[in-house]
């Protein structure tokens, strides 16, 4: 009896525990990147030294890849670290950004919008 109380409670706190935050998708658009996210990410960004790094309290596969900003390439990296997941962005030129979140569709948005 109490293996079968404890399967049943083990079912229901497994249905009833909140999704991990998932890092679904990431666009490039004009000036940044946009990210998608199945729930709100609690996110730290920062402009360092010339470089933009945000931090995303998230699960997701590890990306790269390049935009161009103002005529000139901008390369990005999405990869895992100890508090999540770690976007930065580097280029030639010192790049500054901004980021916001917004609810869309049923999905998060981070907008990280950048500037040479």
């Amino acid at each position: 009896m109490a293996i079968v109380g404890v399967m049943v409670g083990l079912m229901i706190g497994r249905l009833t525990a909140p999704e991990p935050r998932r890092l679904e998708q990431v666009e490039v658009v004009q000036g940044g990147l946009d990210l998608w996210f199945n729930a709100e990410p609690s996110l730290h960004g920062e402009n360092v030294e010339g470089t933009v790094a945000v931090v995303f309290q998230a699960e997701g596969k590890p990306q790269r890849g390049q935009l161009e900003l103002q005529g000139r390439p901008v390369s990005w990296r999405v990869q895992r670290s100890d508090r999540g997941l770690l976007l930065s962005l580097v280029a030639a030129r010192a790049v500054r950004g901004e980021w916001t979140v917004a609810q869309e569709e049923g999905r998060w948005r981070v907008r990280v919008r950048l500037t040479l």
